[in-house]
C-alpha cells in the first residue's frame, strides 16, 4: 500500500512539473522571460529588456570600464515569430525588383551609350528595350544623335510602362567631335560612327562606360558584362572581343594595311571603358617617341592612317592597342557574337558552353534573310509586348522559329543563342516566387 502511495505521489509530482513547465512556455510567449537566478553572493540586477536595435559600443552602460556582464539569454520563439511576420511583409510587398528597394547612388549606375544617325532609330530601341527587359541594376543611356531624330527618341522612351522607365534614365547628345574636320569625322567608315572616339572627352563626369553599336542585342543582364571591370588590372583601361577566333580566316590578319591588336584585331562594336583612366593616360604612338594624351592623339592618328584604314574608327583602335596592348583587357566572343561565329562553323566556344551573352547582328543581318536566325532574335525583341510573359511571348515563339531555320549555317545551333535566355528567366521566375510569393505560397 505504501509503494502505491508513493507511486501516485511521484506521478503527482510529474504531472504538476509538465504542467508548470507547460504554463511558462505560455507565458514565455507573451512576455519576456525573467534573467536567470544568481547566486546569493551576486548583486541583484534588474532584467534588461530586448531592444529593437542594438546601440552602438559608445552608447552601453559600462562601455570603456572593463568586462560587462553577459545578458540573461533569451527564448527565440517570440523573435521568431516576430521575423516571419516582417519576412510576410517583405514577401507581400508589391515591388518589381529587390535591387529597386535602396535607391543607388548614381555612381553606382550602369552607363550604357550609344551613336545613332540616319536610319538607326529602330534598332536603338531594340537595342536599349533588350537592356532594360533582362538587367536589374539602373541605367543611364547616353544616346548621341543627330537633331532630326531627338525628338523622336524622347517621344518613344516615354511611352514605355513605368515598370521599365523607372529602371533607366537618358539623356540625349548631339554629334560632336572636339578636334579635326567634323564633315571628315562624320564620313568615316558610317555615319557618326567615330562619335564613339571622343565618348571619354564629352562624358567628363562618367567613369566607366559600355558603349554598343545600334545593331546589339542583349540576351542576358547588363549587369554581368558590367562586371568585367571588376577584372581589369591596373594598366587596363577597355575591353573588347577578337575580331575573329581564327586569325588564319580573319579580315586583319589577311587584308589590313595598318598595325592592329593581337593576331586578329579587335572589334569595337562592343566596347567596356573605364573613361578616368582613359582621360589620364599618355598613349604610346609611331609619331612621336613621348606619350600623348587621348584627344591629342586622335586627329594626327586619323591623318597618319587615313588612307591605310577600312574600318574607319574601329580600325583607328586597332592602332591605338597595336601600341598600347598593357592597356586592353580582351574578353571572349560569347560577349560579340557575329554571324562570323557561326556562318563559317560555329567557332566561338564560349557560346556554345554558355550561350550567346551580346548577340552583334552586323552586315545588316536584322534586316535581310542572309542569317534568319539572328533576324528572329532581333523580330522577337522587337515585337515583345513589355508587361507580356517572357515565356509565352518571347521564348516559346523563338522556339517554333528556329524550327524553321535548321537548314541554315546559324540556325544548326539554336541552343548557343536560348541558353542564355532560359538561364534570365529561370532567375526571374526564382526570384519572382522566393520574393514575391513566398516558398510557403506555392501549391
Amino acid at each position: 500500500m505504501k509503494l502505491r502511495s508513493k507511486a501516485a505521489a511521484l506521478l503527482l509530482l510529474a504531472l504538476a512539473a509538465l504542467l508548470l513547465a507547460l504554463l511558462s512556455l505560455r507565458a514565455g510567449r507573451a512576455a519576456p522571460p525573467a534573467p536567470l537566478a544568481r547566486p546569493a553572493s551576486a548583486l541583484p540586477r534588474r532584467p534588461v529588456p530586448a531592444p529593437a536595435r542594438l546601440p552602438g559600443l559608445g552608447a552601453l552602460p559600462g562601455a570603456g570600464q572593463g568586462p560587462r556582464r553577459r545578458s540573461p539569454p533569451r527564448l527565440r520563439p517570440r523573435a521568431g515569430r516576430r521575423g516571419a511576420a516582417s519576412l510576410k511583409k517583405l514577401v507581400r510587398r508589391p515591388v518589381e525588383s529587390r535591387s529597386f528597394q535602396v535607391v543607388l547612388p548614381h555612381e553606382l549606375w550602369i552607363h550604357l551609350a550609344v551613336v545613332a544617325c540616319g536610319n538607326r532609330l529602330e534598332e536603338t530601341l531594340v537595342m536599349l528595350k533588350s537592356a532594360v527587359l533582362f538587367s536589374h541594376r539602373k541605367m543611364q543611356f547616353h544616346i548621341f544623335t543627330e537633331e532630326s531624330l531627338k525628338p523622336e527618341f524622347d517621344k518613344q522612351l516615354r511611352q514605355w510602362p513605368d515598370s521599365y522607365t523607372k529602371k533607366f534614365e537618358h539623356r540625349i547628345y548631339p554629334i560632336t567631335f572636339s578636334v579635326g574636320n567634323p564633315q571628315e569625322w562624320k564620313k568615316l567608315f558610317k555615319p557618326c560612327a567615330a562619335q564613339r572616339l571622343f565618348l571619354p572627352v564629352i562624358l567628363k563626369d562618367v567613369d566607366s562606360l559600355l558603349y554598343v553599336d545600334t545593331d546589339v542585342l542583349f540576351l542576358r543582364p547588363v549587369d554581368d558584362i558590367w562586371k568585367l571591370l571588376r577584372q581589369f588590372n591596373s594598366t587596363q583601361l577597355a575591353a573588347m572581343a577578337p575580331e575573329h577566333e581564327i586569325p588564319k580566316i580573319g579580315w586583319y590578319s589577311r587584308f589590313a594595311r595598318h598595325p592592329f591588336y593581337g593576331s586578329a584585331g579587335v572589334n569595337s562594336g562592343v566596347m567596356l571603358m573605364n573613361l578616368t583612366r582613359i582621360r589620364s593616360a599618355q598613349f604610346k604612338n609611331s609619331m612621336i617617341p613621348t606619350g600623348l594624351a587621348w584627344e591629342d592623339m586622335l586627329y594626327p592618328l586619323y591623318q597618319k592612317y587615313k588612307n591605310a584604314i577600312t574600318w574607319g574608327d574601329q580600325d583607328l583602335l586597332n592602332i591605338i592597342f597595336y601600341f598600347n596592348p598593357e592597356c586592353l583587357y580582351v574578353f571572349p566572343c560569347q560577349w560579340n557574337y557575329r554571324p562570323d561565329h557561326c556562318m563559317y562553323g560555329s567557332n566561338c566556344r564560349e557560346a556554345e558552353q554558355e550561350g550567346v551573352s551580346v548577340l552583334h547582328g552586323n552586315r545588316g543581318v536584322y534586316h535581310d534573310e542572309k542569317q534568319p536566325t539572328f533576324k528572329a532574335l532581333y523580330e522577337a525583341i522587337r515585337d515583345f509586348p513589355f508587361q507580356d510573359n517572357l515565356f509565352q511571348s518571347m521564348y516559346y515563339p523563338l522556339q517554333l522559329k528556329f524550327l524553321e531555320t535548321v537548314h541554315t549555317l546559324c540556325g544548326r545551333i539554336p541552343q548557343v543563342f536560348l541558353k542564355q535566355i532560359e538561364k534570365t528567366m529561370k532567375r526571374a521566375y526564382e526570384k519572382h516566387v522566393i520574393i514575391r510569393v513566398g516558398p510557403n505560397q506555392m501549391h
